[in-house]
């Protein structure tokens, strides 16, 4: 069938909750995805910081092959399964948490952060309140997306769960005046994704520490988009010097396999115990041999490699901005999560984009983002930053 007939076929029998780019994609090799015509796209957006090895990467495929010749691909968590504790020992490991539950989605694994938040103010005085950040993204179950400070996500949906604040990102006060004896946990993302690229001070995450400590919350860093080697290390956190209780994982951590995490440490080690929360595909055992694979290449190489591509993007991007001045106010993020603060918004340049093969995403109100897979290289920055320069050209006539 065509391409043209499959999008025609989408507006019948799919449900239309999503706005869609008129391609389908069917392949791709390394930093190129290919769509059902065979048309060549260089990627930056890495099916949302998915994909972190890109596509065709021969490792990756032979250890999923692996777990299906074995002709058991779901083992239900009745029963043990060899890669799903292999995988919580060496994510634990490598992040500096103690203990992992998986599930299948971010939203997923931070309704659990926020169930063993819930239960642990139940038995620690009966609270409830969580205490959540203005522009944050946590999902779009009902816990998540409560805690999600995007009215634009909520609206259709009232009334969410209740007894959640938000307060302003980056501004301890902010937090701190509404923190109050029914207080539990505190949610926030160390780089803010949807919200519009926007890292977190150190300082900031280090006062939240303190308030967690001094008010005994829990502390859930949500490291679903900026987490598993895109900032340059395992997880963000580690680069700020401040450990949470709790850390939400997904997207990159099966590399397109669906799958999940929540990593806890210390008091949030014991707070759900067996028959408070579970999830029928968590552990999945072609997921966790995905998982299992890119830990094991989540060396000092690679993250090496990550930082410097990092830095050069982010020198490229920056060139962009002075050269472009009515365009382009800002360039943010860390290691390869970056965004433009675009003066006004960018969807006609990330169309303009598209149409020359750039695949690159929005974020925010006024923001490109740009999250590749992690193999990107610096001729292919030079190739994609060429396009943008190109289009940006144009739009400045």
């Amino acid at each position: 069938m065509k391409q043209s007939e499959l999008i025609e076929n989408n507006d019948k029998y799919l449900a239309q909750t999503y706005n869609q780019l008129p391609i389908v994609l069917d392949g791709g090799k390394g930093m190129i995805a290919y769509d059902l015509d065979g048309n060549e796209y260089l990627d930056f957006t890495a099916g949302i910081a998915v994909n972190i090895f890109g596509y065709g990467d021969e490792g990756y495929i032979d250890a999923i092959e692996k777990v299906l010749k074995k002709g058991m691909v779901h083992c239900s968590n009745i029963y043990y399964n060899k890669g799903e504790l292999e995988v919580a020992e060496k994510l634990t490991k490598i992040s500096g948490m103690e203990q992992a539950f998986f599930c299948n989605s971010g939203a997923e694994a931070n309704e659990a952060a926020l169930k063993l938040a819930r239960k642990y103010g139940k038995f620690s005085g009966g609270r409830t309140h969580v205490i959540s950040m203005k522009d944050s993204f946590h999902g779009r179950t009902f816990g998540s997306l409560s805690t999600t400070g995007q009215k634009k996500y909520q609206k259709n949906f009232y009334p969410l769960m209740g007894n959640v604040s938000y307060a302003t990102f980056n501004d301890l006060e902010s937090v701190s005046s509404i923190v109050n004896e029914e207080t539990c946990a505190i949610i926030v993302e160390p780089l803010q994704g949807e919200g519009g690229i926007v890292p977190a001070e150190k300082e900031f995450l280090q006062g939240l520490r303190d308030l967690c400590d001094e008010h005994d919350m829990i502390l859930i860093f949500d490291e679903v988009q900026c987490g598993m080697g895109r900032c340059g290390t395992p997880l963000l956190y580690q680069t700020y010097g401040v450990t949470p209780d709790v850390v939400t994982l997904a997207k990159a951590i099966a590399g397109g396999i669906p799958c999940g995490a929540m990593l806890t440490k210390g008091k949030a080690n014991s707070i759900l115990v067996k028959g408070d929360h579970a999830s029928t595909f968590g552990g999945n055992m072609v997921a966790m041999a995905a998982s299992s694979y890119i830990l094991d290449k989540m060396d000092e190489k690679f993250l090496n490699h990550v930082k410097h591509e990092g830095e050069y993007l982010f020198e490229k991007l920056s060139k962009l901005k002075d050269k472009y001045p009515a365009l382009i106010s800002e360039v943010r993020g860390k290691g390869l999560m970056l965004g433009l603060q675009m003066n006004e918004s960018p969807a006609d340049i990330i169309k303009k984009c598209f149409d020359k093969k750039f695949l690159i995403l929005g974020a925010g109100t006024n923001v490109i983002r740009f999250v590749p897979p992690l193999i990107i290289t610096d001729g292919d920055i030079d190739t994609g930053i060429a396009i943008l320069d190109q289009v940006l050209s144009e739009m400045s006539k």
